[in-house]
């Protein structure tokens, strides 16, 4: 029987810090790398060892036994410094209350009165922008996706001034996260300007969360946001802790922003620079835009005439998919390709390597829309949400998010990339590409009702 010395150590590896530097030289060439070398192949962040999972099947015995491989490892531990045990990162042992609690925040009832807020949010930022205007698409969507993230958390009107340092300590958090789940903890504990500046906005972003939902926790109004369907929450299945606390609140209020904001805004910089290098697509996109997104009483009723729209945002998932790597821990002991592994074995995997093998897509590489012909997704093959019971709640907010959003920039703009997006991409837990400048040229009238005025 093979053994855990059997299996190979990934090429790269420096003393101290690891696969750290072969990962920030090419994060995406590194983990697409790895199936040749195995179906598992160990790696080295920092000074933890990971038993990296590059075969699908396995893949999916890992995040399907969710008991065995629970929520954990290197990139899961240090996270909850930042999210606490909400459900994202929380233990098997509290996640199934978790879900039941967090549920009816997601129900579709409610996605109507969400997609409301995702549209005219979208709408806005169209709007401001100026015929000719140069920008830093990545910092665009980022900045978007927060502030729907805030608006559809906390549809109760709020201070100008505090949304600004939600979205602002959200986006420090966000930017300095990763470094903190891989470095040496040594390293994290030094008194740097980045260290600093991180957790003083973390500090202040729990504060605030904390703040707003004692708030709103001494009324009884549904506003018909997400912290109302939080607060209203209610687990039948529990006699002693059926509703949250307010540390549970807080948890998956933060949870939620982290979780859903970057890896939108992730997708939507990618499927407009795709889009901007495949005209074909995009005309196609314009004209599905034009011709339907007038014939829609609201924004909820948009999403079923948004089919290529739509599965332009599933060939970006696939493509340039944001949640890169993720890491699990054995709670027990257990085999995994055969090999036995003992409890406490930190587990990696990675949807992005899934997506970017040739045996289950075709020319992997390349950005075809049309490769998703109906809505099946192969649980396998597809994994930019995960899979099994911790598959992310939020996929279909995401995605009709990602969808509406990118119906509303194409209503109105057509984007040229200045620069193309750099070759090596800033290490983070979600990739965006740094610095991707993109020009905006207004629509034409005759072709689009949503043409913005132009001076």
């Amino acid at each position: 029987m093979d053994t855990l010395a059997s299996v190979p150590l990934a090429p790269g590896s420096v003393p101290f810090l690891g696969h750290v530097l072969a990962i920030a030289r090419d994060p995406m060439g590194f983990v697409v790398s790895l199936p040749a070398r195995g179906d598992l192949v160990w790696l080295r962040l920092g000074p933890h060892p990971v038993l990296m999972v590059c075969h699908p099947e396995l893949t999916r015995q890992v995040l399907v036994d969710d008991r065995t491989f629970d929520k954990g490892g290197p990139l899961l531990d240090l996270g909850r410094e930042l999210l606490g045990d909400g459900l994202a990162t929380c233990p098997y042992s509290q996640h199934r209350r978790q879900r039941r609690l967090c549920q009816p925040a997601f129900h579709s009832d409610r996605l109507q009165t969400y997609t409301a807020a995702m549209t005219s949010a979208a709408e806005a930022a169209a709007d401001s922008w100026q015929d000719g205007q140069v920008l830093d698409i990545g910092n665009e969507m980022s900045a978007l996706t927060l502030r729907i993230a805030v608006e559809t958390m906390f549809s109760v009107t709020m201070p100008p001034q505090i949304i600004r340092n939600i979205v602002d300590d959200l986006g420090t958090v966000l930017n300095g996260t990763f470094l903190q789940m891989v470095r040496p903890e040594i390293l994290n504990r030094m008194p740097t300007g980045g260290n600093r500046a991180y957790h003083r906005a973390l500090s202040r972003l729990r504060g605030t969360v904390a703040e707003v939902i004692e708030d709103r926790r001494t009324t009884a109004t549904d506003y018909g946001d997400l912290l109302s369907a939080l607060l209203s929450a209610h687990d039948p299945d529990s006699s002693t802790a059926s509703t949250m606390t307010a540390r549970e609140l807080a948890d998956q209020v933060l949870t939620f922003f982290v979780a859903g904001a970057e890896t939108t805004a992730s997708a939507l910089t990618w499927a407009l620079y795709q889009l901007s290098q495949h005209a074909e697509i995009q005309d196609r996109v314009h004209a599905e835009v034009d011709t339907n997104v007038s014939r829609a009483a609201t924004p909820f009723d948009r999403l079923p005439l948004l089919d290529l729209t739509t599965r332009v945002v599933t060939e970006t998932l696939r493509l340039h998919t944001p949640a890169w790597m993720v890491t699990r821990i054995t709670t027990a002991e257990t085999t995994l390709a055969g090999i036995p592994l003992p409890a406490g074995t930190s587990i990696g995997y990675s949807p992005r390597l899934i997506h970017h093998r040739p045996d289950l897509y075709e020319e992997p590489e390349r950005f075809d829309p049309d490769r998703w012909p109906d809505a099946h997704r192969d649980r396998t093959a597809f994994l930019p949400f995960g899979s099994g019971a911790r598959k992310c709640i939020g996929e279909r907010f995401a995605q009709t998010e990602a969808a509406l959003v990118l119906a509303a920039i194409a209503a109105r703009w057509t984007l040229e990339p200045v620069a193309h997006p750099p070759a090596r991409l800033a290490l983070k837990d979600v990739l965006i590409p740094p610095g991707l400048l993109m020009r905006v040229s207004p629509r034409r009238a005759a072709h689009s009702p949503h043409a913005p005025r132009t001076a």
